[in-house]
């Protein structure tokens, strides 16, 4: 019982520390020594730091409009 709790604690860290990572290489408002650093930070801080920095990284994305505004001013007089 003890072994599985270790390899699935392994697994863990292991697919989201590689899922940030590659989520962070994709972001294009970083400089690459700012994607270098967060990705170190993502893997030295176990699961913790990971997630610290995937949910910093997405509050910074600006929201989509799902229309854009054209013309201007009242158009029924």
């Amino acid at each position: 019982m003890d072994s599985l709790f270790i390899y699935s604690a392994l697994v863990t860290y292991l697919v989201l520390s590689i899922a940030v990572s590659v989520f962070l290489a994709k972001r294009e408002d970083l400089d690459s020594v700012q994607k270098i650093a967060q990705i170190i930070i993502a893997w030295l801080i176990p699961i913790i730091g990971a997630v610290a920095l995937w949910q910093f990284n997405k509050s910074q994305d600006q929201p989509t409009k799902k229309y854009s505004e054209f013309g201007g001013g009242n158009t029924t007089q």
